[in-house]
């Protein structure tokens, strides 16, 4: 028998639906791993790579968020929730393996890296300056997110992106509260479908879409 062919990018994006409900059948630990290395495929700024992600699994944890998101049901029910973390101090870390791997890959020359080095680190700079560090590390984190719930829909899985909780609480639960560093930009959670949910639709394109200014 042949195997099953996946499901393309487009058909995942139009496949997918965020659930409350879930089957207590655990995601395999190989196709969890596949999933999280497809997230951290995702684009970053600076390839600073500003973000990570905790795999909450444990019971105990997992109530624990879902005290922390009011009570949702989905942390519960779920065999894992995972926690977006956006590091905002991620650039004034060690960054040689970042670039030792970009080098060795052939991706970037010795004057690009230099170059790279000095105009990211005056990027930053700038954004400490502007209050803008946690903003940029939220978006790396929720693009590394989105692409997480595209791959799991391409593998027959359900997610839930959760909002409504409390960061502190979130943070507290994960091990992190002492961390102003750190924020939570979601909490997603995933596992096989206990429900079918369909479709609310959405409005059209000319709705929603606007070119060179908006409402234009």
């Amino acid at each position: 028998m042949n195997a099953p062919v996946p499901p393309s990018v487009a058909d995942a994006i139009r496949a997918r639906r965020s659930l409350r409900h879930y089957s207590s059948r655990p995601v395999p630990p190989e196709q969890l791993g596949e999933l999280l290395d497809l997230a951290l495929e995702a684009p970053s700024s600076w390839n600073y790579q500003s973000r990570s992600i905790v795999v909450v699994s444990d019971p105990q944890v997992r109530d624990g968020l879902v005290a922390a998101t009011g009570g949702q049901p989905q942390p519960r029910e779920a065999p894992v929730t995972l926690v977006f973390v956006a590091e905002s101090a991620a650039w004034e870390g060690d960054l040689d393996d970042v670039y030792a791997q970009a080098r060795e890959r052939g991706a970037w020359n010795e004057a690009f890296i230099a170059s790279f080095q000095e105009g990211g680190q005056a990027f930053q700079r700038d954004l400490a300056e502007r209050g803008l560090l946690r903003e940029y590390a939220v978006k790396d984190a929720m693009i590394a997110a989105s692409f997480f719930m595209l791959a799991a829909a391409g593998a027959g899985l359900g997610t839930s992106p959760m909002n409504g909780w409390d960061e502190q609480e979130v943070k507290k639960v994960i091990g992190v509260d002492d961390r102003d560093d750190l924020a939570v930009a979601l909490v997603l959670a995933v596992g096989h479908p206990a429900e079918e949910r369909v479709h609310p639709g959405r409005r059209p394109r000319e709705r929603k879409v606007f070119h060179d200014r908006y409402g234009g």
